[in-house]
Order: structure tokens, then C-alpha cells, then sequence
């Protein structure tokens, strides 16, 4: 399995992203496994990352396909109502 996910840290920057292991791939992103120091989350870090958004695919190539959807404009626009969404819940 393979998803695509969104995450955001405390001060609402946003990462997309795809991966075959999302629970690694999250504490990764939050800096608690080795990860690259130049890596988009690691120099964004203001706060923990919490996930936002899931989706589940059976191939890499679906995965990256979405992946690539939502950083389209379309894409960050259903995002940002994602969030939108969450916040009111809260």
C-alpha cells in the first residue's frame, strides 16, 4: 500500500507528500528518526507536523498521482477546505 498525505506544523506551513510507510514517514518529518537537514520539514520546523489528509492506493504511480493533483492549484484550494473543515470541528 502506498499513500499520499498532507501534514501542517503549528504556524499552518503544509507538506505533501507520498510514502509506503506513513507512521516512519511522520516521525521522520517530526524529527524523531534521521532524516536530511536540509529537508523541506526539517527546515520549516515550528512545532510538531500533524497529519491533515490520507489517502490509500494500491500502486506508487496512483500515489504519486494524487500526490501531483494536490499540489496543483486545485489541489491547495480542496486542502485549505480540508483545514477549514477541521478547524470549525474543533
Amino acid at each position: 500500500m502506498f499513500y499520499t498525505y498532507v501534514i501542517k506544523n503549528d504556524v499552518g506551513n503544509i507538506y505533501i507528500g507520498y510514502t509506503s510507510d506513513l507512521e516512519n514517514r511522520l516521525k521522520r518529518h517530526n524529527g524523531l528518526m534521521t532524516t536530511k537537514k536540509k529537508s523541506y520539514t526539517h527546515r520549516h520546523k515550528a512545532g510538531k507536523w500533524t497529519l491533515v489528509l490520507t489517502e490509500k492506493f494500491s500502486s506508487r504511480v496512483e500515489a504519486i498521482r494524487r500526490e501531483r493533483e494536490l499540489k496543483s492549484y486545485q489541489g491547495r484550494k480542496y486542502i485549505r477546505q480540508v483545514i477549514e473543515e477541521q478547524n470549525m470541528g474543533r
